[in-house]
């Protein structure tokens, strides 16, 4: 079932609402969260109802290994425990792509399954195994199966997050006022899942449109012309923040309606001024998760291994960088590639993950090689806006191959972002006889830039410069609420916003948003609805 759907919005949520807060108004705070654990798992079967007993079998062995770990921690138990989770995403996601790779390069005639990927195994396959480290380093009280099953099927962030931590949403089901409706919460969360919808609705749709441009033609073998390349990849990078970002105002809205705070998953990842800094805005829980379940351990363990060995612990002087950045290079790239693969079965995902683990690791590099001295006024002026857009092409770039279906594809797209494609076959045409009696034909560039300059007045191009002007000159969902005490942990006054403009309880703010919200039902509804992209991790 999607957010953006009729059934969704007209009737499994209201539905769901008037029998989590009848149940709690009664007292019946138990029979309230299993509701909820049961409109959870009508909502994950209403998209394939044979893959129910898979999520289903998946809670249940959890908790049990989980509770086991809590009663009596056990390194055995835990490694069985994660190593199953990994064998059932490592099964339904990866057995195709293994199966054809080894009988690519050994020649084994393996057979290759058929696999349908389940719904959001990615997702709750890491919250759980979260749950297990937690559970077996003391870090875990739960033991209430209830509780549990909430915490993993919550229906807002079930399919393609937040990716939630057991201590940010189990203990706020302990709070005697979510189980009763409160208005303010649930206008809040009614205008951040408006927004949310604005955003898959009239941005990301029509940008699949645009992106389109680049990636149609390499699907079908052809290289696409050099202006449709450029304004293509760029529209997708626009599309898959807009979409993503969307589904996660759309998540965070739906759980502050039942009182529950989600996560931020994105802070304007396209103002990052390095890559660095756009790894803490994008996909923030994912981030976190990484960092604390791969990145660190593997750290530590070249750390005590090295410490170990009798050498001494790194320091940042320049004798000392080669092996300090080394150090730091091993996690990073190991964090970088499985963080890639996560995303899908595919060289283009290994190389998307092994792209940005080189990126995160120049850029750790340059921060202790560059000078610390203060810069001059004129240069500190344009370092940062330079570092925004080199930082947005270079991601722009990865998600070529996060976008493309096949390796092939991804570097047809890359010929025609160096004009290897449409643009120069048109170039070698000869010209019409008109212009060859007026002088020579037309070179490489003139063809370019007279394409660009049609282009210019194309509704795909006004469609990117107005998804540039959102993510590089509007505050973020977040920042725009920051002054509402039901959304923010700490009501803050919104930074970089005019007063007048900022969130605020007011009659005037309250009909835009219903005006706003009214129009992108009355879009989603107007065709079918389109699913999330991350829907197929």
């Amino acid at each position: 079932m999607l957010f953006n759907a009729p059934e969704f919005i007209l009737a499994f949520l209201p539905v769901t609402l008037a029998g989590f807060f009848l149940l709690g108004s009664l007292g019946r705070r138990r029979m309230a969260v299993w509701w909820l654990v049961g409109a959870s798992l009508f909502f994950y079967g209403w998209w394939k109802i044979s893959f129910l007993p898979l999520i289903i079998g998946s809670v249940l062995f959890n908790f049990a290994v989980g509770t086991a770990l809590i009663r009596k921690p056990s390194r055995w138990l835990l490694a069985l425990g994660v190593a199953a989770n990994l064998l059932a995403l490592g099964w339904f996601k990866y057995a195709g792509f293994l199966a054809e790779t080894a009988n690519l390069l050994a020649g084994l005639g393996l057979p290759v399954p058929q696999i349908i990927l389940p719904l959001a195994i990615s997702f709750y396959t890491f919250q759980q195994i979260a749950f297990l480290v937690d559970a077996h380093d003391g870090m875990v009280e739960e033991t209430d199966f209830g509780r549990y099953c909430v915490f993993i099927l919550f229906f807002p962030q079930l399919i393609a997050g937040p990716i939630v931590h057991h201590k940010e949403v189990l203990s706020q089901f302990d709070k005697p006022e979510i189980y009763r409706p409160r208005l303010g919460t649930l206008a809040v969360g009614l205008t951040v899942f408006a927004i949310g919808l604005f955003k898959k609705v009239y941005l990301a749709d029509p940008l699949s449109e645009t992106a389109a441009l680049a990636y149609a033609p390499a699907a079908q073998g052809v290289a696409p012309a050099f202006v449709d390349s450029w304004v293509g990849v760029t529209a997708f990078s626009l599309q898959l923040y807009f979409d993503f970002s969307g589904y996660s105002d759309m998540a965070i809205g739906l759980a502050l309606m039942f009182g529950i705070r989600l996560p931020i998953n994105f802070a304007s990842p396209y103002k990052a001024a390095s890559i660095i800094e756009f790894w803490s805005r994008w996909h923030i829980t994912l981030t976190r998760f990484l960092t604390a379940y791969l990145y660190n351990p593997v750290l530590m363990a070249l750390t005590k291994r090295r410490m170990a060995a009798g050498k001494p612990l790194l320091k940042k002087s320049a004798p000392a960088f080669v092996p300090f950045i080394m150090l730091l290079a091993t996690p990073t790239m190991i964090t970088m590639v499985l963080a890639g693969v996560w995303h899908g079965a595919g060289w283009q995902f290994l190389i998307f993950g092994a792209f940005h683990g080189i990126m995160l690791v120049v850029n750790h590099a340059w921060r202790h090689l560059a000078p610390r001295r203060a810069l001059p006024a004129w240069i500190a002026w344009t370092a940062h806006p330079a570092g925004v857009l080199l930082t947005f092409g270079l991601v722009t770039l990865s998600f070529i191959f996060f976008k493309s279906t096949s390796l092939t594809q991804a570097i047809l797209v890359l010929q025609g972002l160096i004009g290897q494609g449409g643009a120069e076959a048109l170039a070698a045409m000869p010209p019409p006889p008109t212009v060859a009696a007026a002088g020579p034909p037309p070179n490489f560039w003139d063809v370019i830039l007279r394409k660009a300059m049609n282009r210019l007045m194309t509704e795909d191009v006004w469609r990117v410069a107005a998804g540039l002007a959102i993510v590089w000159l509007l505050p973020n969902t977040q920042q725009w609420l920051a002054g509402c005490a039901e959304f923010a942990s700490r009501p803050d006054r919104p930074a970089g916003l005019v007063p007048k403009l900022a969130w605020r309880p007011t009659m005037t703010q309250g009909v835009a948003m219903g005006v706003l919200l009214c129009l992108t039902l009355l879009q989603a509804f107007s065709a079918a609805p389109t699913e999330f992209l991350y829907f197929t991790f």
